[in-house]
């Protein structure tokens, strides 16, 4: 906790870079408080505590900086799911709905990410709300929340393809795309990839369809069981919270036709304990990608759930106390902005050459690997 209180004092040379954004001296002298208060050791990080963490009798500079002031949140660029558990129903885009942080049904906002992971570190890059379409029929009640008429209903599917997208435009370097089975299942996504040559492993279920090498439509599941015993390679998914994740991995060619130095597969990750339990990708890469290139991206997906870990538990990624639609969008910015920070601070002490200070856990389910 000392290391991190030392790090939060180079915050004022972070917030210098992205500063010119704010047009006014106030939100961006407020933007500066905000992140000193989420990258402060507080138990809670809502409006309250991060004002007094500031020296603020009141928390109305930081809930005017999230709901009123003038500044283009978008500015900063910074991807799966992520629920944030919310009381009432006037939060922007809140209902119950299933929430994978809580494994249940939960009245919930959903928020849709994209995680940018490298050898060095990974960090949340971009995000969006959804507003389910309970919401979007119910104009008056999307203008409460300071939604606009011009948003109408998106799926996650949707959300992740305009984050990748916005990562193209900006020349973000990275090599592949991976994300968790609600992502990968989607033909139409897989296809919009491909035709912008971006590669992928995109993990898919069970009875998933597929064109075969030999030209026909054959279910994932099928396509791997005819898969001899020599075929499966023992290998590592990475370090996980328990040691090395260690499963028996295979592919199978598909696709009768590859163009442009691209290939097609089906992944398979068998357990070691019970083979019964296989998971299946969908896999779109360089025709010169081995078996443990495919391992290696598949592994990738689950660090998203390291950032949202740490971007919680550091940087109050879900500490907020607010309802706009705008100031959701405004506090997980700048919570990403906190977080990604402290990402790069510690691939800086990294190289230095500093012990390690986060545990080695895993990688991003809608995200994508650094090009290196």
């Amino acid at each position: 906790m000392e290391q991190v209180e030392s790090w939060s004092e180079g915050i004022a040379g972070f917030h210098a870079r992205f500063a010119r954004h704010f047009g006014r001296s106030e939100p961006r002298e407020r933007v500066l408080d905000y992140l000193t208060g989420l990258l402060a050791p507080l138990e809670k990080k809502n409006a309250w505590t991060m004002a007094e963490q500031v020296g603020q009798l009141r928390p109305d500079g930081v809930q005017r900086l999230l709901n009123h002031s003038e500044w283009d949140e978008n500015a900063v660029l910074i991807g799966d799911d992520t629920g944030f558990l919310k009381k009432g129903t006037k939060s922007a885009g809140v209902q119950r709905q299933y929430s994978g942080t809580a494994g249940r049904t939960e009245n919930c906002q959903i928020g849709t990410f994209l995680a940018y992971a490298s050898p060095k570190g990974r960090a949340l890059i971009d995000r969006e709300l959804y507003i389910p379409a309970s919401w979007t029929e119910d104009r008056d009640r999307c203008r409460a929340a300071g939604i606009g008429d011009e948003s109408a209903f998106a799926t996650k599917n949707e959300h992740f393809r305009w984050m990748l997208q916005r990562a193209i435009d900006a020349g973000i370097p990275f090599a592949w795309v991976t994300a968790d089975e609600a992502y990968g299942q989607v033909k139409h996504t897989r296809i919009w990839l491909e035709e912008r040559g971006v590669a992928y492993v995109l993990a898919t279920k069970v009875n998933d369809t597929v064109i075969s090498a030999q030209g026909g439509e054959s279910r994932v599941d099928a396509l791997v069981a005819l898969q001899p015993h020599q075929r499966w390679k023992r290998l590592s998914g990475g370090a996980g919270a328990h040691g090395e994740r260690i499963y028996d991995w295979a592919r199978v060619p598909i696709r009768y036709a590859w163009e442009n130095g691209f290939g097609h597969w089906v992944l398979a990750r068998r357990s070691v304990d019970n083979p019964s339990e296989i998971a299946y990708y969908v896999c779109f890469g360089p025709v010169t990608s081995r078996l443990k290139d495919l391992v290696r991206v598949a592994a990738a997906r689950w660090a998203v759930e390291e950032c949202f870990q740490s971007a919680k538990g550091e940087c109050g990624l879900d500490h907020y106390q607010v309802r706009l639609y705008r100031a959701w969008y405004r506090h997980i910015t700048l919570a990403m902005a906190a977080h990604a920070y402290l990402t790069a601070v510690r691939a800086a002490e990294a190289i230095k050459g500093a012990p390690e200070t986060t545990s080695k856990t895993s990688y991003p389910s809608a995200s994508r690997r650094s090009a290196g």
